[in-house]
């Protein structure tokens, strides 16, 4: 290996994967937790609360993870993660949010966790919220509209803090803290959705969140200085369909409805164009000098996101096609291609959002999510056993990961990348497992059959080939 090749990553950079516990635990009343809001979702998306679910909803099994953990831990272990991103759900830990005193069963269960992924020398990233709050702060105090929610919020984060501060360097205070926009329930458990949820409500809520991320950040280097928490996007970026100057106007717009919240993390304050949108919107929001202050004082120490594909924007949508997207819909780009679920699949759309992100704050970034969700085929190895032939999911990784080491080398400071589902978990927006991303196949249909049974993808060995090489794999006679 010549120097050359040996700049494509960084010798120390964290190469891992990512879950989030309400998609992969299961044990939904076990040892004192109590539902959460993604338990009332049981399709993925808010109509009624529905409590208890209905016998047949994924979610409450999971993929047993709760039971399963240390075999699923020794398969990441194999494929050589450095990091290993999770959730600890707030309902386990806190079964309704507003008790004094944890749940000494929901510790006990994350201690195991935790200490099991670090036997196995991987960094641990804990995401704090992932869209999963106790149903109970939904039901009963309004979900984040109710700025009670910050105290409860830093009870759960300072007991996750003090208890693991010696064992967990990398936190993220909120999953996607954007999605609340598109999905209030699911972001924020505001009952409702974003065509009926009052704006001014709902971005007081998200206002909430940011005064408990900043006072999370504080609380957090207080404990512990060595302590790295950084927020999270959904990191979708915009192109303007045409040169129209009304397209390229109104893909700004939409690039700033992401934007906003960086911005806000970073900086400690609105901009200017979201006073503004507030103005024109007549939206009011309750922001005290106590609030600004605290925010501007306490900046994330990195930025995290999740990429899956790029947008279009124009100013008369209605006359194109439309395409799914993650959590909203997007003009289509007739210059790329599908994945099975409508998303847009733009390689190089990852490098510019990496480069955007950069440019604009000189903060380390973090991809924490990325990958594809298909439809796989279970099939004989020849070999006594099973495997799914993924070849699309490699090269969609591979062509990810290419402009992924494009962007540092123009320049970009990247701490690591987490792949979405390593192993394949319910989908939260569908609440299903047709739609798999994982490198190890579950045997767990969306009819709820299936022994539950691990078996190795192809994609299993290439990720541990790029990993062993760091990345020098995607480069070998090509």
């Amino acid at each position: 290996m010549n120097n050359e090749t040996q700049t494509h990553f960084p010798k120390d950079f964290l190469w891992g994967g990512a879950i989030a516990a309400s998609q992969v635990e299961g044990a939904a009343l076990e040892d004192g937790r109590h539902w959460s809001t993604a338990d009332a979702l049981p399709y993925g998306v808010f109509k009624d609360v529905v409590i208890p679910p209905p016998e047949d909803y994924l979610k409450k099994d999971g993929i047993d993870f709760y039971h399963r953990y240390k075999e699923d831990i020794a398969l990441f272990a194999e494929m050589g993660f450095k990091v290993f991103r999770l959730s600890l759900s707030w309902s386990r830990i806190f079964p309704n949010g507003d008790e004094n005193e944890p749940n000494p069963l929901g510790l006990a269960y994350y201690d195991d966790l935790i200490n099991e992924i670090r036997s196995h020398g991987m960094e641990v990233m804990v995401t704090i919220v992932h869209f999963d709050i106790p149903l109970n702060l939904a039901l009963e105090y309004g979900g984040w509209s109710n700025p009670k929610l910050i105290d409860f919020y830093l009870h759960f984060a300072k007991t996750l803090y003090e208890r693991y501060q010696d064992q967990v360097k990398y936190w993220i205070t909120f999953n996607e803290i954007n999605v609340t926009l598109e999905a209030p329930f699911n972001g924020a458990g505001i009952q409702g959705t974003k065509d009926t949820v009052d704006k001014s409500t709902l971005y007081q809520a998200i206002h909430h969140q940011f005064v408990a991320s900043a006072k999370a950040i504080k609380l957090g280097h207080e404990i512990n200085p060595n302590f790295m928490i950084g927020c999270m996007v959904a990191n979708s970026p915009y192109y303007p369909l045409t040169s129209n100057p009304d397209d390229v106007m109104e893909a700004m717009k939409r690039d700033r409805e992401t934007l906003f919240f960086a911005d806000v993390h970073v900086r400690g304050k609105y901009s200017a164009y979201m006073k503004r949108f507030f103005k024109e919107n007549d939206i009011k929001i309750n922001i005290t000098a106590e609030d600004l202050q605290i925010m501007q004082e306490n900046p994330v120490d990195y930025i995290s996101f999740s990429y899956y594909m790029s947008y279009c924007a124009t100013a008369n949508p209605e006359k194109n096609n439309q395409e799914l997207g993650n959590v909203k819909t997007t003009v289509r780009n007739p210059y790329l291609e599908i994945s099975d679920w409508g998303w847009q699949i733009d390689p190089k759309g990852l490098r510019y959002a990496l480069n955007q992100f950069y440019d604009r704050y000189q903060k380390p970034l973090f991809i924490v999510e990325n990958g594809l969700g298909a439809v796989d085929e279970l099939v004989e190895d020849g070999q006594g056993s099973y495997t799914v032939n993924d070849d699309y999911r490699i090269k969609y990784l591979e062509d990810h990961l290419k402009q992924v080491a494009e962007a540092i080398e123009d320049g970009v400071e990247l701490l690591g990348y987490t792949s979405w589902g390593p192993i394949d978990l319910v989908s939260n927006t569908i609440a299903e497992m047709r739609k798999r991303y994982g490198f190890i196949y579950v045997d767990r249909h969306n009819d709820g059959t299936g022994s539950l049974k691990r078996y190795k993808k192809k994609s299993f060995n290439w990720y541990k080939n790029v990993i062993a090489t760091n990345g020098e794999s995607l480069y070998e006679n090509k």
